[in-house]
């Protein structure tokens, strides 16, 4: 009797818990639909298991998995969700609205075995908790927004085999494990460590390497590190690729390195590495070499260079290298592309008559190659520009100009003719009209250099088509295109994936291929290496986008009604369409003439001055009152759009306002303009807008009051203030920080488009502010990568790019500020007596000698008796911002790292002010007038005319 009671007291229990277990995460999913946005339209009870919720997986009544990667998920990670005790797996990649910080209590989530939220919104740190999730074998929290330190707790992940924490804003050092303290040295069954494009600062510990690791990933690029390569990354036998690149690294390489003989790519660029260039021939399987920018020791070219034939990229720029290159060199049977730029190698280039049939690219720039002698095949191209070869011999072959950018791929289409498509619908590769899901590719270490290569993109498009098929994800074809290399030197595809059968995705299907691609369940093809996906929006799931026909309603019963109506209606209508189109072309042709005909805010036309953050309406008589009625002696500038008045605010804020020429109409754009940009940004380095007037026929605008002028008064000696090299290097870094932010941090991003020292301005500290917005542009969303617009900006400032094809991206604000960093440098204008300053300084500098050879250009006001520590890295940065290619220069975020990093170089704290007070320069007196002169920001006359050019 008592066993057959204990019997349905257990059977009772075990029923008891199933229903409390479901009910518990019954309730927690419904509390999670709650604070999401966009979930799926099946999400409409509160059974997730028994009702097979999209993207929901459950074992037992237990949510086991949640994957719903670009599904447009909006809100946050709930705490909620830390609860789902039995989860092993959630994907919420490519959820871009997917913001705010992870919860503290993730660790609880014991279970978990992959948490992946790549490309989502995520901001703040990485919650030390995380390291308490024992079973997690695959971490990516890659292309977030993420700060703060790598929490130390992850080397108690013991299971962890891929850890990629890219592309974010992390900082601080790389921990390590000490005492009882863990680290990520620990982590010994890693394959993976993916840390790039971070903040991550200090040197790399040696004992995050050791012989017991398994790792074959280590990826620290574009980082903020210092101190040397560790020799234990030698003691990783298993490691294929090694990217360090873009660092602050120091001393000599390690002769260790040459014992990774399983490595496929070696990326140790743009750091400062010194010492003799290392012997790599023990590494038998090194396809891919990049030692360019660093300081080694002079040296011919060393002969383990022509005994690696597995190499297919041989990237030496800037390394010292001089003589003659040796045929042998070219003998690689997979070479493809060798770039020996700005070294000083010499005498005849020879390449032989059995150089690599694979050969497309040697680019030899900036030598001392005096002749050819073997002549390349057609396909090849060989580059010796500003080679004596070129300039002396009045050689006009093909290798005297820099060569086109090579052909690029795209998916042919199979045996069809492409489709006219309607709508955003796009024609497949087999000429199906469809909704594609697309993003793109990012490669971060391919082996390859040869973006024509059509066999290895064919190779990768079949292997990816494969793998999603044989996971059942509903594809049709995939279509690949443009690839290009970007300046960290990362492979980038564009990817349209096609639905088989009907012409969109639902969210299964879209959430299936986000999550081979998030999940790393499809891998590339030998020679791409490791890889990263960024989706678009996917917009087009069935019965949610506007062009669904909507067919629950009788198309007999709509069309009756809508002529029945419209016969109706036309007649009674037609005479009011026709006085309103008549008052609306009398509105657009007056808008035409006055930009601000919608902001009049006189009583008879009972307009609403606009609401702009942080930007005040002032009245005209506050205006009049708080300048002594514009009086002479507050007048302290003029320029072509009208004069500038400095006034005290009632609550004792100095301001310098900007009022335009009553009557004229001239500048009128880039005032509307100035007021909606202003008001957006809020930047140290950005000069603040505190306010506007336009009322009573007035245009004016109301700044901070900047009590030293423009950098050009300075550095032309009109405001009397000395800049020494110390602080034209703040001023550099203030400037860069103030355009990095417009690029990367205003919403939506800003292009400058007149860069120019006239346009930045001197605090009282010296600190610089970017200012003057009238020809700026917003970039929104439709304009990514670049905007057509007609050209506008100075001469001698304009990007010769943005000139040619009208195409304006960041990369314009970029050349801009490198012809300002040559002014800093030179004190020059950029054109003076007809001379060019990018031409004259690209003339005369010469490497190998002292100061670049450029003694006689630089200003003598930093030149005589003062050390220019870092000098030589400025004019490298500066040359680097005026290529002539846009994609060749850096972006503004890489610009202040390179600053910053020359500064620490140069002894100097790059987060110090500039100076306690500018009291201490032998400046203007505060109370002077003419602080913005004719040549300041509010000089509208010297903006370029759009058939001017820099010479």
């Amino acid at each position: 009797m008592d066993q057959t009671i204990r019997t349905h007291l257990l059977v009772f229990l075990v029923h008891f818990l199933v229903i409390v277990a479901q009910y518990d995460d019954s309730t927690i999913m419904e509390s999670i639909k709650n604070q999401w946005e966009n979930t799926p339209p099946n999400w409409v009870d509160s059974d997730p298991c028994g009702r097979n919720w999209e993207g929901i997986v459950c074992t037992d009544s237990r949510v086991t998995s949640i994957t719903l990667a670009s599904t447009n998920l909006k809100g946050e990670l709930v705490g909620d969700i830390v609860n789902l005790s039995e989860l092993k797996i959630l994907d919420l990649s490519y959820n871009k609205d997917l913001s705010r910080s992870l919860p503290s209590t993730i660790g609880n989530l014991k279970n978990l075995k992959n948490l992946i939220l790549v490309g989502c919104g995520f901001t703040g740190p990485i919650p030390d908790s995380i390291g308490s999730m024992q079973e997690l074998v695959y971490l990516s929290l890659n292309l977030n927004s993420f700060s703060g330190h790598i929490p130390a707790s992850i080397g108690n992940l013991s299971k962890l085999y891929w850890l990629d924490l890219a592309d974010n804003k992390l900082s601080g050092d790389i921990p390590v494990s000490s005492g009882s303290k863990p680290g990520l040295d620990m982590l010994v069954h890693a394959k993976h460590f993916h840390f790039g494009n971070n903040q991550l600062s200090g040197v790399i510990p040696p004992k995050l390497f050791s012989s017991n690791m398994s790792l074959i990933h280590v990826l620290f690029e574009s980082n903020q590190l210092t101190g040397s390569i560790p020799s234990t990354l030698g003691l990783v036998s298993t490691l294929e690729v090694v990217r360090l690149d873009r660092n602050s690294l120091s001393g000599p390489i390690p002769s260790s390195i040459s014992k990774l003989t399983t490595v496929n790519e070696l990326h140790l660029c743009n750091n400062r590495l010194t010492g003799p260039l290392p012997d790599l021939s023990e590494m038998s399987y090194l396809t891919y070499l990049d030692l360019s920018n660093n300081s080694f020791t002079a040296s011919d070219v060393p002969p383990w260079f022509t005994t690696v034939q597995s190499l297919t990229t041989l990237m030496m720029e800037r390394t010292g290298l001089q003589g003659e290159v040796p045929v042998a060199l070219f003998t690689a049977p997979q070479l493809q592309t060798v770039i020996l730029r700005h070294n000083q190698l010499n005498g005849t280039l020879d390449l032989g008559t059995s150089y690599s049939s694979n050969l497309k690219l040697v680019d030899m720039q900036s030598n001392s190659i005096s002749e050819i002698k073997q002549r390349p095949r057609h396909d090849n191209n060989i580059v010796l520009v500003d080679n004596p070869v070129c300039q002396e011999s009045g050689e006009t072959g093909s290798y005297c100009t820099a060569p086109e950018p090579n052909v690029q791929y795209t998916t042919q289409f199979i045996d069809c003719t492409p489709t006219t498509c309607q709508a955003d619908k796009i024609s497949s590769p087999k000429c199906q009209c469809a909704y594609p899901y697309m993003g793109t590719l990012y490669f971060r270490a391919p082996s390859f250099s040869d973006l024509g290569n059509v066999t290895m993109f064919e190779s990768l498009q079949n292997t990816m088509l494969r793998v999603l098929q044989a996971n059942q994800v509903p594809v049709d074809s995939i279509l690949l295109k443009n690839p290009t290399k970007n300046l960290k030197d990362y492979l980038v595809l564009s990817l349209e994936v096609f639905p088989s059968g009907v012409d969109r995705f639902n969210r299964t299907g879209i959430s299936r291929t986000g999550f081979m691609l998030s999940n790393q369940t499809f891998k590339p093809p030998h020679g791409f290496g490791p890889f990263f996906f960024d989706a678009d929006v996917y917009k087009y799931f069935p019965g949610e986008s506007s062009t669904d026909s909507k067919k629950s309603v009788s198309t007999g019963i709509l069309i009756g009604a809508a002529l029945g109506g419209s016969l109706i209606l036309l007649l009674l209508i037609f005479a009011g369409v026709y006085a309103y189109r008549q008052k609306r072309r009398a509105e657009r042709a007056d808008k035409k003439n006055n930009p601000f005909a919608s902001w009049d805010s006189s009583k008879t036309s009972g307009g609403v001055p606009p609401q702009l953050k942080g930007s005040r309406n002032f009245s005209y008589e506050e205006l009049k009152k708080c300048t002594n009625n514009f009086s002479e002696a507050n007048n302290i500038g003029s320029g072509g759009y009208g004069m500038v008045y400095r006034g005290l605010l009632p609550g004792g804020l100095l301001v310098a306002i900007k009022r335009a020429t009553q009557g004229s109409s001239q500048g009128g754009l880039e005032f509307k303009t100035e007021i909606e940009l202003l008001s957006r940004v809020h930047h140290k380095n950005v000069v603040s807008l505190v306010g506007f007037c336009f009322e009573q026929s007035e245009q004016m605008l109301i700044y901070e009051f900047i009590p030293n002028g423009t950098l050009k008064e300075s550095l032309s000696g009109k405001s009397g203030i000395r800049l020494d090299w110390t602080r034209r290097l703040r001023i550099a870094l203030g400037t860069a920080r103030g355009l990095q932010y417009l690029h990367d941090l205003a919403d939506p991003p800003i292009i400058h488009r007149d860069v120019k020292t006239n346009n930045i301005l001197l605090d009282g500290n010296l600190n610089a502010k970017v200012a003057d917005f009238g020809l700026s542009k917003l970039m929104g969303d439709t304009e990514k990568g670049h905007v057509t617009t007609q050209v506008k900006g100075t001469m001698g400032y304009l990007d010769p790019e943005y000139y040619m094809t009208q195409q304006l991206t960041e990369k314009s604000d970029v050349y801009s500020y490198g012809v300002v960093l040559l002014e800093l440098l030179t004190a020059k204008s950029p054109i003076d007596k007809g001379k060019y300053i990018v031409r004259e300084v690209k003339q005369v500098m010469d490497k190998t000698k002292d100061l670049y050879n450029l003694s006689e250009v630089i200003d003598p006001e930093i030149a005589f008796g003062h050390e220019l520590k870092g000098v030589e890295r400025f004019v490298e940065l500066a040359l680097n911002c005026v290529e002539e290619i846009g994609a060749n220069r850096p972006d503004m975020s890489d610009i202040v790292k390179e600053l910053e990093s020359i500064m620490k170089f140069a002894g100097l704290n790059p987060n110090a002010e500039s100076a306690s007070t500018s009291a201490s320069y032998e400046g203007i007196e505060k109370g002077d007038k003419n602080l913005y002169s004719n040549e300041s920001l509010f000089t509208s006359g010297s903006h370029l005319s759009s058939n001017l050019e820099p010479k």
